[in-house]
């Protein structure tokens, strides 16, 4: 029988503010079992980008990454925010061990084809090779994955952390029984962006159609629902969606935000 792994994914709502983060490490630490974080940089990376005046260019919330950006966001993402991260969870005595797509060739990626933007140095996601992390994973140590790709010829590529957190949970559900958790600062899907009580609890591939085309579900949530039934549609059991205080509840079986089953995924 698989073994259960929580594979949680945190952005920039959290990573941003200390006291935020250290409160979810405590709680991420306490997640039973075998678990992975994976991270994005958040407002570091443009923060220190403006630092060193070099422009910042987001499109529809993702971001074009020039040469000089890309060794601003290897050092934020794969050096400085991963490596804060790693050492929150040591204090907590979970035995967390820091990489990026490079490390043992984790996860190659191609630059994006140009089409009507060239996003520059961005990565999509060709493989995924989770030996390394599988290692880790059986030697009870928490894998801390930066979203920072490689082509196998020598570039590094920005790769997005949601679709980093995606294709690993995707692949890990080959060996393991996956619930992947994408946590930030709402309390879920909203009806209303702006209402707490207009949490949707439950969706379908039908209704989250319907909530899009509507206008509902918009911007930065759109990408994050594609990669959640991407998930479930390649084999990762559960997806959770919700407020990072949750991580923990939702880890141990209690449901706090908008949860997407597999079952409901092909009903």
């Amino acid at each position: 029988m698989s073994k259960p792994l929580v594979v949680v994914k945190i952005g920039g709502n959290v990573i941003d503010d200390d006291d935020n983060l250290t409160s979810f490490l405590k709680r991420f630490a306490q997640i039973p079992g075998k678990k992975m974080l994976v991270h994005g940089g958040g407002r570091v990376a443009s923060d220190m980008a403006a630092q060193l005046g070099i422009p910042v260019e987001m499109v529809e919330g993702r971001r074009v990454t020039s040469a000089e950006t890309l060794k601003v966001v290897t050092m934020v993402f794969a050096g400085l925010v991963n490596k804060k991260i790693v050492a929150g969870l040591q204090a907590e005595n979970c035995n967390a061990f820091g990489l990026c797509g490079a490390d043992g060739s984790s996860m190659l990626a191609e630059r994006r084809i140009v089409k009507d933007l060239d996003y520059g140095f961005v990565g999509d996601v060709t493989a995924v090779d989770i030996s390394a992390i599988e290692s880790m994973l059986e030697n009870d140590m928490v894998p801390v994955f930066a979203p920072i790709t490689h082509d196998g010829n020598g570039t590094l590529l920005n790769t997005n952390a949601d679709t980093v957190a995606t294709e690993l949970a995707i692949a890990l559900a080959m060996d393991y029984h996956v619930q992947l958790q994408y946590c930030f600062e709402k309390t879920g899907v909203m009806l209303d962006a702006d209402n707490e009580n207009s949490l949707i609890e439950e969706i379908s591939p039908d209704e989250y159609q319907i909530l899009k085309e509507d206008g509902v579900i918009t911007d930065g949530m759109i990408p994050k629902m594609d990669n959640a039934f991407q998930a479930l549609q390649n084999g990762v059991r559960r997806v959770l969606i919700g407020h990072a205080d949750n991580v923990l509840l939702n880890a141990v079986g209690r449901k706090v935000g908008t949860e997407i089953t597999r079952d409901r995924v092909n009903n």
